[in-house]
């Protein structure tokens, strides 16, 4: 079914089209696969941001002057303590916040990963 639809395509771009013509768009196609799809490192900051919480920490972080101890971090959003800490540790794991511990309290920043997708996000959007 698809390969009839990616013929009738070629044929309407190059005006005919035979078997040799899809072959080669498949194989074209095969490899912008691999490019897009094959090792990619932001995929799990793009999933880590799809869930509220997560973003919000992360937004506030980017939007933040310096780092923030996590219990600033928990006045920012509707959740459990123990909500807070687990969306932080994802994001640590997704590579969007940095984490550093000085004595009993643990600060956040920014990754440069999530400063690079926020700042490209909002220039987008101005």
């Amino acid at each position: 079914m698809a390969e009839t639809r990616l013929a009738r395509l070629l044929a309407d771009e190059l005006g005919d089209c035979c078997d040799a013509d899809v072959e080669n768009r498949l194989a074209e196609l095969d490899a912008l696969g691999d490019a897009a799809f094959g090792e990619d490192a932001v995929r799990p900051a793009f999933a880590a941001l799809g869930n509220e919480t997560r973003y919000r920490l992360t937004r506030a972080l980017f939007a933040s002057d310096g780092e923030r101890c996590v219990c600033e971090l928990e006045a920012l959003v509707d959740v459990s303590e123990s909500a807070v800490s687990h969306a932080l540790a994802d994001l640590v794991d997704a590579g969007l916040v940095t984490r550093r511990k000085e004595g009993n309290w643990r600060y956040y920043g920014a990754s440069d990963l999530a400063t690079a997708l926020f700042g490209a996000a909002d220039e987008e959007a101005a």
